[in-house]
This record gives structure tokens, sequence and C-alpha cells, in this order.
């Protein structure tokens, strides 16, 4: 890390173990000031331990936001964690988060975040990308598991990952699950735990899972993550293997994530552009 990663640091936390993970990896890498807006209803109430400064705020208020970085000595921010879908419905956003979306042609993770991204820039500070701390977690090409992917699991993959490509670049999602050639799932506003207990209904056991950032990326929001809980959705649908991009996916709680995928033998596979087939 650069003196200037250790800078105090901004974490808009969403749900799920990314957020700890991410105060964890900061702190254990020399950051002495973290300061985290959580939103209630979906930020694990542990982050408040592992930061110095916690605002917890509902969904939608933008401007309370902003007021707790720039009351701090915040000047980068990392955003970690999702929020759960249903509850973009259901929000009452603020006057400023109102004049933002009114603003947008289309309302897509991509064009929000990016918006949010300008808001914080006006106010001086900048958006950094989601990898941010976590490079050790984000695997280098291979095979990750114990298990290799069979001929037929590898011939999905590749199937899997040219369909991921092009409906991620339409801002569909990242996540596809295919069985011997037949398309089961592409992941929609549901997001990927959703779009893979569909596809284990409609295949049953056997299918193989992709999760791929679409092309032109941006890493500040971008970073398809995979945790325990995505492996207890891959095991409950029957998934066989999982592909992921190398160098840009975040595994959390890597040891015990590859762990458990050797116990349920799953296959884990982290592949390069140039790995795939012309066809």
């Amino acid at each position: 890390m650069s003196n200037g990663d250790l800078k105090p640091l901004g974490i808009i936390a969403g749900n799920g173990a990314y957020p700890i993970e991410l105060a964890r990896s900061a702190r254990s890498q020399g950051v002495s000031r973290i300061v985290a807006v959580a939103f209630r209803k979906e930020t694990k109430p542990e982050i408040a331990d592992l930061v110095d400064e916690v605002t917890w705020l509902p969904i939608g208020q933008l401007q309370a936001m902003l007021d707790a970085f720039t009351g701090s000595e915040v000047r980068q921010v990392v955003m970690a964690g999702q929020i759960s879908p249903t509850h973009l419905f259901r929000v009452r956003p603020d006057r400023l988060m109102l004049e933002l979306l009114a603003g947008l042609s289309e309302r897509n993770a991509h064009t929000i975040f990016s918006a949010v991204g300008d808001r914080l820039a006006d106010i001086g500070i900048e958006l950094k990308p989601a990898s941010m701390f976590m490079e050790a977690t984000m695997p280098a090409p291979g095979v990750l598991t114990a298990r290799q992917p069979t001929d037929r699991e590898s011939a999905d993959i590749q199937l899997g990952i040219h369909v991921a490509r092009a409906t991620s670049g339409l801002d569909i999602g990242q996540t596809v699950v295919v069985k011997e050639g037949t398309i089961l799932a592409v992941e929609a506003f549901e997001g990927t735990d959703e779009a893979i207990k569909r596809a284990g209904r409609l295949g049953g056991a056997g299918a193989v899972a992709v999760k791929w950032p679409k092309p032109g990326h941006d890493i500040r929001f971008d970073i398809p993550v995979i945790g325990r809980k995505t492996l207890k959705c891959l095991k409950k649908a029957g998934v066989s293997a999982l592909a992921v991009r190398a160098g840009c996916c975040i595994l959390l709680e890597r040891e015990r994530v590859l762990e458990t995928a050797n116990d349920d033998g799953l296959c884990i596979v982290a592949m390069k552009e140039e790995e795939l087939s012309n066809e």
C-alpha cells in the first residue's frame, strides 16, 4: 500500500461480510482511522466494533451520508456490500437523492453509483476501487479447489462466460447458470443468490455457475464478490462448478470458502479472458 492509501478511510457499508472484511483488512494494513456509513436492516451490526465512527442511516438519505463524511477527516471512500434489491423500491429518498435520480435516464447500479461518486467528488472525496485493501483475496488464474472441472463443466463454463459477457454489458447482471449447454438462469434484478436458486429449481443438480464482470466495468463498485452465503446457495441448487474472472473477483473469507467448496465437491476456477474459446 502507498502512504496515500493509509489516510483515513470511509466505508459505505452494505450487507454481508464484505464491509466487515474490508474494515479488518484496512486496519491490518495500517489504516488508523475508519469512518463508516451503515444502513438499517442491511449492514451487519458488528461493523460498529471495527471502525472508529459509524453513522446509521435509512437507505436513500444521500445528504446525511455526505454530511457524515464531510464532518470527518475522510477524503477517500470505498463502497462495500450490496443493498437488498427489494429495498431499493421501498426507500424514502431525501431531496438530494430525488434530484440525483431525476437526472438519470437509466437507473441501474452503474448509473446510480456513478452519480453518487460524482456527489462525493463535489465535496472533495474520491470514490476508490472496491478492491482497495482486498487485493489478497482476488485469485490468480487456475483451479482454486482440489477438484478440476470435467470436460462437460469446462464446456458449460465457456458458454456461460460468453453469455455473461454479453448480458453484463447490458447492466442486467453478472451471473449465468448453465447445464449441459442449456442456459438455466441469467441474473436479473434479484441478484446472484436468487438467480442460482432459480436455476436449481429449473434444472436440478449438475449445473455450472459463472460470475463475470462486464467489459469496461467500473472497479469502484463493479467487482464480483463470492462468499460463504453464495456457496450455500450453490450447494442447495446442486451447482457443481463455479467460474470467476482471475484478478477481478473478491473471495471473502477465502480459506474458509475454499475449504467449504472442497468439502462440498465444488470446483472453483479463476480464468483469464485469453483462456476463452472463440466459439
